[in-house]
């Protein structure tokens, strides 16, 4: 089938990486990811592929055996994986914000501790911040890290946490107050910390003091493991603190969080290239009124409205990533491009639903997998809402009258 986006200025190495993408989500992803949603199976061979492919040293620096590429060439990887299957895309996403996060603000000895085996896979990562009843409300953390000695005691419990069980690391953020278990007043920010935990993959005790209770269920995102973590008394080592740096989580994990939004903008683009893909070609085979309904004018305006919007929503994701890859803040790009791309994804999923008539609603179409699979986008990484806050703010700093 044709290509409805295509990003220029690639380098013939991007443009290869992209083709054996392509290729592998056509061969092993889209004939097998139906069954593995509907059965809620890790896909293990799945994964096995992605390390063949070098996919997890994707943007780690050579020096460490990764590839060293751009977030944008990620995105475009993400963009690719997520027409195949949104839950592929999502196990890839927390490694990459935590390997760029030990690349960008770790010690030497933390990138030569971990790099290595995290761009072969061997070492897989997951990203924590969320609590139960925390929602985007970062500053107020209450999950506490104590100095003991050479070590923190980490007392608390995490929620929504992709990858959780499958990763054998895990950066986490936790409050590290001078005194008391109440976040400061004022600027509470300043006391979280982020800590590079190495566990076990599994459930139950993956460490001492750390807990992976189970699997939690959901509506769609289906295969990959999204678990709490329950951490009592969790000793860890004052050398794992995210470049030994106490009190700079929150801007780290930030830091990190922009690089998630280009990737849910980038699983949003895929999604909708996916839906457009499906009703196009359900379009122009299904008969109705004597013609295939991609001959009716109605279903026609929505055809072309889906192909807008996901030609769109591809541009802003591409815009995004490459203000982050020339080493700007980019806040205010990636909000916007993870604003615009999930809602656009909901809205083309659900015309590509209509269009299918009937059948959407049936298993045994596509479309009914990517209906269940898009509300996740529109709240992962920060909901539209609190993408909009961002947005506002940023566009006032920016155009300040006085």
């Amino acid at each position: 089938m044709a290509r409805l986006t295509d990003t220029e200025g690639l380098t013939d190495l991007q443009r290869d990486i992209l083709s054996a993408v392509r290729e592998f989500v056509d061969a092993e992803i889209l004939p097998v990811a139906g069954e593995l949603d509907r059965s809620d199976t890790y896909p293990d061979r799945i994964v096995a592929g992605l390390r063949e492919l070098g996919v997890f040293g994707l943007t780690i620096d050579p020096s460490y055996g990764g590839l060293g590429e751009s977030l944008l060439t990620y995105a475009l990887v993400a963009e690719e994986l997520a027409r195949g299957w949104m839950s592929v895309s999502g196990i890839i996403n927390t490694h990459f914000i935590v390997a760029y996060l030990i690349s960008r603000h770790g010690t030497e000895e933390q990138r030569a501790a971990f790099l290595p085996a995290m761009a072969t896979g061997e070492v897989r990562a997951a990203f924590s911040m969320s609590e139960p009843g925390l929602g985007s409300d970062v500053a107020a953390i209450r999950t506490t890290a104590r100095r003991d000695g050479d070590d923190y005691v980490i007392n608390g419990q995490k929620m929504w946490i992709t990858n959780g069980a499958s990763a054998n690391l895990v950066a986490l953020l936790a409050r590290t107050p001078a005194s008391g278990s109440e976040p400061a007043s004022g600027r509470p920010h300043r006391e979280l910390t982020a800590f590079l935990i190495e566990k076990q993959s599994g459930f139950g005790q993956t460490r001492p003091g750390l807990i992976v209770p189970g699997k939690i269920a959901k509506m769609g995102y289906k295969g990959i493991d999204t678990t709490e973590m329950v951490l009592d008394d969790c000793r860890v080592p004052a050398a794992r603190v995210l470049g030994e740096r106490p009190g700079q989580g929150f801007y780290q994990m930030m830091d990190g969080i922009e690089v998630g939004r280009v990737n849910v903008a980038a699983r949003a683009c895929g999604v909708a290239h996916r839906a457009f893909e499906l009703a196009i070609g359900y379009a122009q085979q299904r008969q109705a009124f004597g013609k295939p309904i991609a001959k009716h004018q109605a279903i026609e305006f929505k055809l072309a409205e889906m192909g807008t919007k996901v030609v769109a929503a591809h541009q802003m994701m591409v815009m995004a990533a490459r203000r982050k890859d020339s080493g700007g803040q980019a806040d205010l790009e990636a909000g916007m491009a993870k604003y615009l791309a999930s809602e656009y994804a909901k809205e083309v999923v659900e015309d590509a639903l209509r269009i299918h008539g009937g059948y959407g609603y049936s298993q045994e179409y596509e479309i009914e997998r990517l209906y269940r699979d898009v509300p996740m986008l529109l709240i992962g990484e920060g909901t539209a809402e609190i993408q909009k806050m961002i947005i506002g703010r940023r566009l006032l700093d920016r155009f300040a009258t006085g």
